[in-house]
């Protein structure tokens, strides 16, 4: 998957750290409850995956699971 920078973004996570991607993020605050919203892109070859019946794949690093939320959004509206 390729990061995308979000429409409104309020902070990149990793700017100083050269060793990770970058990552725009959109902070939100929904009935009390914080969300950190960032918009990814399939490759190519992950789109044909997921054509084909693929699935989408979440990793979590480390030994606890944040709550998490995965969804779509239409693609962006032509300028014009």
């Amino acid at each position: 998957m390729i990061s995308l920078r979000i429409t409104n973004a309020t902070r990149i996570l990793a700017k100083d750290q050269d060793e990770y991607n970058q990552l725009a993020i959109c902070d939100q605050k929904v009935d009390g409850v914080n969300r950190m919203i960032s918009v990814w892109e399939p490759t190519p070859a992950e789109l044909d995956q997921l054509i084909n019946g693929g699935s989408v794949v979440l990793t979590i690093l480390g030994t606890a699971h944040p709550p998490v939320l995965i969804t779509t959004q239409p693609a962006p509206q032509e300028a014009g």
